[in-house]
C-alpha cells in the first residue's frame, strides 16, 4: 500500500486519484485557497431566490433534502432553513434497524420546524439483497444506499419540487473523482462509487424482481424542471468537525461507545445504523483501511492533528469492530458466527490491525 504524502490515504481506495503523491482528496483542500467563494455564495442566492420564486408559483416546497439526522444533514437542513429562508421538505430514508440514537436525532431535527417524509423499504426485500451482497461482496451498504439517494430525487420529481440540496460531495473530500464531474451538480451522486452508474434493477436482476424495487431506482430526471446542488461546494467553511459542533449544539446525540468498539476517532459519524462499524471492517479486510482512516484524514486536512498522530490512531482503532455489533447483524441477516466469519476470510486480503509504514 502506498500513502498519500499529505494525509493517510491508501492507494487502495476503489477511484482514488493520485497526482505527484498526493491524494485527490488533499489537491482539493489546496485547491480552495484559490477558490472564488464569494462568487460561489453569489450563485448560491440567486439559486435560493429561483427555488423560493418557483415554490410558490408552483405550490410546493422550495426544495427537499435527503436526511438522516446527522452531522451534515443536520447542518445542511438548517442551513437551507435559516440562511437561505427556503421552505424545505426533509426526506428519510430510515435505515434497516435504525439505532435508538438514530431516531432521536432525525426527530431532533424535525423539532426544528421542518415537514417529513420518512420511507420505510420492505425488510424482507431489502434483508434478502444484503444477504446476496455480504456473500458476494462482503459489501452490505448497497441495499440502504441505492433508496437513500433515490428516495429525495423521486420526491422533488414527484412534487414538482424545484431544488434538491445535498450536503457533501464525497468525490471531493474522499478524492474519488474518477469519471465525476467536480462541479455543483449534485444529479452526480448516481455515479459515486456505491452506486457506480449502475441502475438498481441491473444491480439486483439476479436476487428479485422490477416490482420489488421500486424505491430504489434513481428516477429519470426528464421532465423535472429542477436543479440539484451541493451545498459543500458553495461554502468553504464546510467541515468534518464544524458540522458536528454545530449539529450537537442543536440537540444531536453521539454515539456513547468505546472507540476501540466503534472503529473511529469520534462518536458523531453514520449513528443511524449499526451496521455502518460492520462494514467498516469488511473494507479494512479487503482494502487495508477502515473508517477511523476517513476520520483521521479529515482531521489533517483540518490541521487539527498531524499525519504522524494521525498513523497512531489508524493503527490503534482502524478497523476495530466490537462483538455486540457483529453479533446484532448476524442475528438480522440470520446467518451464524461460523458464516460470517468464513465468508469474511475469503475476501480478507490485509491482515488485522497490521503494522503501518
Amino acid at each position: 500500500m502506498r500513502y498519500c504524502r499529505k494525509c493517510c490515504q491508501p492507494d487502495t481506495r476503489p477511484k482514488i486519484e493520485f497526482k505527484d503523491g498526493v491524494c485527490g482528496a488533499c489537491l482539493y483542500e489546496q485547491e480552495k485557497e484559490y477558490i472564488g467563494w464569494d462568487k460561489r455564495m453569489e450563485e448560491l442566492w440567486e439559486i435560493a431566490k429561483w427555488a423560493a420564486k418557483e415554490g410558490r408559483r408552483r405550490k410546493t416546497y422550495a426544495c427537499a433534502l435527503g436526511v438522516s439526522g446527522g452531522k451534515d444533514s443536520t447542518f445542511t437542513a438548517l442551513y437551507a432553513k435559516q440562511k437561505l429562508g427556503l421552505n424545505c421538505l426533509l426526506v428519510s430514508a430510515t435505515p434497516e434497524l435504525s439505532t435508538e440514537v438514530g431516531e432521536y436525532n432525525i426527530q431532533n431535527l424535525i423539532n426544528h420546524g421542518f415537514d417529513c417524509i420518512r420511507i420505510t423499504v420492505n425488510p424482507r426485500i431489502q434483508k434478502k439483497l444484503m444477504r446476496r451482497d455480504f456473500f458476494k461482496y462482503l459489501q452490505i451498504r448497497k441495499s440502504s444506499e441505492y433508496p437513500l439517494w433515490a428516495s429525495t430525487y423521486r420526491v422533488a420529481k414527484e412534487k414538482n419540487i424545484p431544488l434538491v440540496i445535498q450536503g457533501e460531495n464525497a468525490a471531493l473530500t474522499l478524492g474519488v473523482s474518477k469519471g465525476i464531474n467536480i462541479d455543483s451538480d449534485a444529479t452526480q451522486i448516481v455515479k459515486t462509487n456505491t452506486l457506480g452508474g449502475k441502475r438498481a434493477i441491473d444491480e439486483f436482476c439476479d436476487t428479485v424482481e422490477w416490482r420489488d424495487i421500486i424505491p430504489y431506482e434513481f428516477p429519470d430526471l426528464k421532465g423535472w424542471n429542477g436543479k440539484a446542488i451541493w451545498l459543500q461546494y458553495y461554502l468553504k467553511e464546510w467541515s468534518q468537525f464544524g458540522n458536528a459542533q454545530f449539529a450537537i449544539s442543536r440537540g444531536m446525540h453521539v454515539r456513547e461507545d468505546s472507540f476501540r468498539n466503534m472503529g473511529r476517532i469520534h462518536p458523531w459519524s453514520c449513528v443511524d445504523s449499526d451496521f455502518h462499524i460492520v462494514n467498516q471492517m469488511f473494507k479494512y479486510f479487503k482494502l487495508g483501511f477502515g473508517f477511523a482512516t476517513d476520520e483521521v484524514c479529515y482531521n489533517i486536512r483540518e490541521k487539527r492533528i498531524t499525519r504522524e498522530e494521525g498513523f497512531k490512531l489508524i493503527k490503534e482503532f482502524d478497523g476495530r469492530c466490537g462483538g455486540k455489533y457483529i453479533k446484532k447483524f448476524c442475528d438480522w441477516l440470520e446467518i451464524t458466527p461460523q458464516e460470517f466469519w468464513d465468508t469474511v476470510k475469503r475476501f480478507k486480503k490485509y491482515d488485522p490491525w497490521r503494522r503501518l509504514e
